[in-house]
């Protein structure tokens, strides 16, 4: 198995193994790994959250989407949960978080890219899109530095495993970042995270995402966010952009509390056809 799995993933085969395996019942893995979902970011960062929930003795967790919009990024994370939930039997609660009117009001200067964003851009049909969603799937209106305390609070009743930030904008990144800030936050112990917004050529890391992410660093010492550094070796297709948009929010104070004499924890996204 070993020389097939090197042979089909030569850069001359690879595309042709591809279609192939996508027209055979592959195991959940095999599909994140040869990127056979709507969306493989998400399916790959939501698989790593059921392995990092299953690890941590969790029977379920959350996946959440931050900025709808149209719905079709929340509606492929409803198909990657059901195919992880299928084969694993983690339990995985979808959450998709939206101002629903576009994109809000800038904040003022450069940090959420004028040049770039208008208020009002990527509204939704709410009523088209609640009508496609699946009926357990949490879709959450409004301004996420309300939203996000609320949801915390009241309504989460499971750890977060897996966040997609596509807001556009650096300051509504920095509201929603807030759910691993909190003091009752509720997240694995590592979370695996999308940043949608991190590679345009106007992006650095003085607005943006990216500035949400360093200012989210020096503001909290028990949670850190970093690249999802092995992300890339379980990967086929190596090159591919969303790969550098992958990274991880490490629960630091979770992870002290953690008994010494505990195995570390594998990497589980190996090639099973």
């Amino acid at each position: 198995m070993s020389f097939l799995n090197t042979l089909i993933e030569e850069p001359v085969l690879r595309r042709f193994s591809r279609r192939a395996l996508g027209m055979l019942p592959v195991s959940v893995r095999t599909r994140a790994r040869w990127e056979l979902a709507p969306r493989a970011h998400y399916l790959m960062g939501v698989l790593k959250a059921a392995d990092n929930a299953q690890q941590q003795g969790a029977g379920e967790m959350c996946a959440i989407e931050f900025g709808v919009a149209g719905g079709s990024g929340l509606i492929a994370l409803e198909q990657c949960a059901e195919m992880v939930t299928r084969e694993l039997g983690i339990k995985i609660q979808v959450c998709g978080f939206d101002a629903g009117s576009g994109l809000p009001e800038l904040c003022g200067d450069y940090r959420d890219h004028p040049d770039q964003w208008m208020p009002l851009d990527y509204a939704m049909d709410e009523a088209a899109l609640r009508r496609r969603l699946r009926p357990t799937t949490n879709l959450i209106l409004g301004n996420v530095a309300d939203t996000v305390p609320q949801f915390v609070a009241e309504q989460q009743s499971a750890p977060v495993g897996f966040v997609s930030f596509d807001m556009d904008l650096y300051s509504s990144t920095a509201a929603a970042l807030q759910i691993f800030s909190r003091t009752d936050r509720n997240m694995l112990r590592r979370t695996i995270l999308y940043f949608d917004d991190v590679d345009f050529d106007c992006s650095h890391k003085f607005a943006g995402e990216l500035l949400a992410i360093q200012e989210f660093n020096e503001r909290n010492e028990q949670v850190k966010i970093d690249r999802w550094r092995s992300c890339r070796k379980q990967c086929v297709f190596k090159d591919n952009p969303w790969i550098d948009k992958m990274y991880v929010a490490h629960d630091l104070e979770a992870i002290s509390n953690v008994q010494l004499g505990r195995q570390p924890d594998q990497e589980t996204c190996s090639l099973k056809i």
